[in-house]
């Protein structure tokens, strides 16, 4: 069922996107700008531990460790998942505006080929995994959206489970374009 509803969704997105050049979308548009940073709340700051009086020693050991070179700093989307991803790995290969299910993902940005995501807020993080609240915006659509991003089969494959009103019903597999 899932299945159908994701083609249904893309054939709209097709019969609706037309041919479109480069410049098109909200981004071009002069009644529709590009979200902005300071239109937004920052991040909630997390709350510092508590630490036990009685144990000082436990709190100076803890922040003695070294950070592994695995750990991600919370702000940002991990960067092992960062490149580029599609649900059809034909659309690895395909020309820009023509690749319908590519996933673009940066350090603060998830990129579809009609939406744009600005992450605002990390819940959970590691270096293959991030659960985390982005701001959309596309076609003159705004909208929040939780989603959890988590790599599988070595780094091959990302799945991509949304969270809250208008989520995806199950989860979506995308390939690492090459």
């Amino acid at each position: 069922m899932a299945r159908r509803v994701l083609i249904a969704g893309m054939l709209f997105l097709a019969a609706c996107s037309g041919s479109k050049d480069e410049e098109s979308g909200p981004e071009a548009s002069a009644s529709i700008g590009p979200l902005q940073k300071s239109e937004r709340p920052s991040p909630a700051e997390a709350p510092e531990p508590a630490v036990d009086a009685d144990l000082p020693d436990a709190a100076a050991e803890t922040s003695a460790k070294p950070e592994p070179a695995t750990a991600t700093d919370g702000k940002t989307i991990p960067a092992k998942i960062r490149g580029r991803w599609a649900l059809k790995v034909a659309d690895c290969k395909a020309k820009k505006g023509t690749d319908l299910t590519a996933l673009t993902i940066d350090a603060t940005n998830l990129r579809f080929y009609e939406s744009h995501g600005e992450l605002s807020r990390v819940r959970e993080s590691d270096a293959g995994r991030i659960v985390a609240d982005y701001k959309f915006s596309g076609e003159g659509v705004e909208w929040d959206r939780r989603m959890n991003l988590e790599l599988t089969d070595g780094g091959k494959v990302l799945i991509r489970r949304d969270e809250g009103e208008g989520a995806a019903a199950g989860p979506m597999r995308y390939t690492r374009c090459v």
